[in-house]
């Protein structure tokens, strides 16, 4: 619908190293790693045995016992920062929103977690082919089926409008919150409930990684072994967490005097069509996805304050995003701030976009850019300013965030300061 665009009124987080946006924020910038050994399950049979983990209690948080028994912990997650945004946001969705509300969760592997468990439990440790379902938990089909995720945070706050899980790899978290705002411009919402979730540290994840080598086996030094653009990485950090944001459209939430923290201006996503965890070197799918959110934000590329990187800290995502920099901002790829939080969270797959535009939105909240740690000997080819070791104040109007995932999908967003330009 025309005059119509949508904003971030609230936001909620689970991440490694800290409970709720606040501590996620402080963290981030004081440039703080959470990475560490696995706890989860013995991890010396495998190549990397290093994660960033949760310190997560769904009691603690706010769950009843019967809640965190049926909940995979992907789902814990996500229902754990949907109320943390919808209490930011400070919206009442009573009777006469209900029907106007929606969900939008992204994921990449769904509930893993629950799912391997279970499949330990009725098969007996993996000793019998011919498993015995009766063992199996009764929410074993909730952990199966990918709309559980978006069912229980739309049963939590009372959703009943467009509701459903978007699951693109590592782009989900981007992907998602991109079709929450593409239902509330189109007119089919008001309010979306929307980012995404992932619970991944288990080892059927960890052995997959482990197989194509695509983790660090950096083990001895868990704190600095996720170096985005530094010439030594070899690999990201695998991670877990949530974010869920509060999505309303813009005079509805001016309406009712909302706190707006962006502008949701611009989105794109495409594919490169070319290989499941290859990436073409010239970055040219990634940079046709910024160009694309920039001209729907209606923003020049020498418009960009920040860009939060996808930054994977594998030598092949990091020479691919810096080529796509290149592409679509031109010169001004030289002069723009870039970092990588991935250095701090870990890599939680479709969880981390949303955790990234978490970042991007509360940079232009308080004017700082998180830093990329662990970056001392930045790789001659990714010769950007990628803001190593500490954080730097200013003023922020526009910023991009970018995501690649396996599969070749490439997604970018425009976050805008809400004062900096009128409603589009």
């Amino acid at each position: 619908m025309v005059g119509r665009s949508t904003v971030i009124t609230g936001i909620g987080v689970v991440t490694p190293g800290g409970r709720g946006a606040p501590e996620f924020w402080k963290n981030i910038t004081e440039g703080r790693t959470a990475t560490r050994t696995i706890s989860f399950f013995d991890p010396t049979p495998f190549r990397s045995q290093i994660a960033a983990e949760c310190d997560f209690d769904p009691i603690r948080e706010g769950l009843t016992p019967q809640e965190a028994r049926r909940m995979d912990r992907a789902a814990q997650f996500a229902v754990v920062a949907a109320k943390e945004a919808v209490a930011d946001s400070g919206i009442a969705i009573d009777e006469s929103a209900f029907s106007r509300t929606g969900v939008v969760i992204g994921s990449a592997v769904g509930c893993t977690m629950g799912l391997e468990q279970e499949y330990v439990v009725v098969s007996n440790g993996g000793q019998r082919h011919l498993v015995d379902h009766a063992y199996a938990v009764p929410h074993l089909y909730g952990y199966l089926v990918p709309s559980s995720l978006a069912a229980e945070v739309a049963w939590t706050v009372g959703a009943e409008g467009p509701v459903s899980v978007v699951s693109t790899g590592c782009t989900s978290g981007i992907d998602a919150v991109s079709r929450a705002v593409e239902l509330i411009n189109e007119g089919s919402a008001d309010v979306m409930i929307a980012g995404a979730t992932d619970a991944p540290i288990s080892p059927i994840t960890v052995a997959c990684f482990d197989a194509i080598r695509a983790t660090t086996p950096r083990n001895d030094d868990p704190a600095h072994a996720s170096r985005p653009f530094d010439a030594s990485r070899n690999g990201f950090v695998l991670g877990e967490g949530s974010a869920v944001f509060v999505l309303e459209e813009r005079s509805r939430a001016e309406a009712r005097g909302a706190h707006i923290y962006a502008v949701i201006s611009g989105t794109a996503t495409r594919c490169n069509a070319f290989h499941m965890t290859g990436l073409r070197p010239d970055g040219r799918e990634l940079g046709e996805a910024i160009s694309a959110a920039l001209d729907m934000a209606k923003s020049n590329p020498k418009d960009v304050d920040y860009v939060n990187a996808h930054g994977s800290g594998t030598r092949q995502n990091d020479r691919h995003e810096t080529a796509a920099f290149k592409r679509s901002l031109g010169d001004h790829a030289y002069r723009v701030p870039i970092s990588s939080i991935k250095s701090m969270v870990g890599h939680s797959l479709g969880a981390i976009g949303s955790i990234e535009i978490a970042a991007c939105a509360l940079a232009l909240e308080y004017g700082v850019i998180p830093p990329t740690a662990n970056l001392h000997e930045p790789d001659p080819e990714c010769d950007l300013d990628y803001v190593p070791l500490t954080a730097r104040e200013s003023r922020l109007d526009t910023v991009l965030t970018v995501g690649s995932g396996f599969g070749g999908f490439q997604s970018a967003m425009v976050l805008t300061r809400p004062d900096a330009r009128s409603a589009a």
